[in-house]
């Protein structure tokens, strides 16, 4: 080969092997934002399933995908701060399990996959569930028929209770009352009257709201959640001390030391959400994705917790139980 030949082609070959690595340079890894509201120090389960999701899915966090993950997100402030945040880094989607309403508020083009313990339709956040619209999809946990079904088990267990207390954090008060109208209903079904006892900011005064609840001889307690995540071990502890048995929507809170819990499967949840992710990252638009309703629940008794408030669980309602925290 002449030379002029052989360095035509070696030329044609370092262009080649520059172009591949340009290329390769070039190629933008998807970026997803994920808000919670619990500590950065302990992010919890939760952050682990969707984080498991996304490893069946095939991504692996920090080579095909970054995710920017917000913790402590109770405080509307904060929250809003965060959603600004994930906005000025122009994420290709947002991950929102709290403060769905105002996230919708915030953000009006990138993609939202929510998990929402709100109807979504009642809450306004969607049309239908079938064809959602708009750039907000997800999962909801039907929040209405498992509050019916939580005050039911709570009620076969406790049968004596008449007066429930109801623990809200004032941060997420627009959410709230949405979630209230829900519980209020469900209570009246079970012949139980609520009592509404309010906390507010990321450090609440939990032994004054419990303090509250014996002066009005509150016979067991709701918690609304997730506001009040980063308490949930105080909580549960204060609810022994001050003999109330407790209910809650989901096992972590039961895992605390909580009394019960009936809820959607939570983990299987978020390991929905990332299949959403995965979906918008490949072309799908989120208004035709429709929001998908639980498949799995899950009903969880502490009875560690139910000796501690001396109650006697009758071995037909241990059988039902999915699990039993002994």
């Amino acid at each position: 080969m002449i030379p002029s030949l052989i360095g035509a082609v070696v030329i044609i070959a370092n262009l080649q092997l520059a172009s591949a690595i340009h290329a390769q340079e070039t190629v933008r890894v998807p970026r997803i934002g994920y808000i919670s509201g619990r500590d950065a120090a302990s992010p919890g389960p939760l952050v682990a399933a969707f984080r498991q999701g996304l490893a069946k899915l095939g991504y692996v966090e920090g080579k095909n995908i970054v995710v920017e993950y917000r913790f402590s997100a109770t405080e509307s402030e904060v929250f809003q701060r965060l959603i600004g945040e994930l906005l000025h880094l122009k994420v290709d989607v947002m991950v929102v399990p709290l403060q769905v309403v105002t996230a919708k508020r915030l953000v009006k083009t990138t993609p939202i996959v929510m998990v929402s313990n709100m109807n979504p339709v009642d809450s306004g956040l969607v049309p239908n569930l079938a064809r959602p619209g708009g750039n907000i999809t997800g999962v909801t946990t039907l929040s209405r028929p498992l509050t019916n079904k939580r005050l039911e088990l709570l009620k076969e267990i406790v049968p004596q209770i008449t007066r429930i207390g109801i623990l809200r954090n004032t941060n997420d008060l627009s959410n709230s009352l949405l979630r209230m109208r829900e519980i209020e209903t469900a209570a009246h079904d079970v012949n139980l009257k609520g009592q509404v006892i309010d906390v507010h900011g990321s450090q609440p005064d939990l032994e004054g709201a419990f303090g509250a609840a014996a002066k009005l001889q509150l016979d067991a307690l709701l918690t609304l959640t997730p506001m009040l995540i980063n308490h949930q071990k105080r909580i549960a502890e204060l609810a022994i001390e001050h003999r109330l048995p407790s209910a809650f929507e989901g096992s972590t809170w039961v895992e605390a030391g909580g009394l019960m819990s009936y809820s959607a499967d939570e983990p299987e949840v978020f390991r929905r959400a990332a299949g959403y992710v995965d979906k918008i990252l490949k072309g799908v638009k989120p208004a035709e994705l429709p929001v998908e309703e639980p498949t799995k629940f899950e009903f969880v008794i502490n009875r560690k917790t139910a000796k501690a408030l001396n109650l006697k669980i009758s071995d037909a309602v241990l059988r039902r139980a999915d699990r039993v925290i002994r």
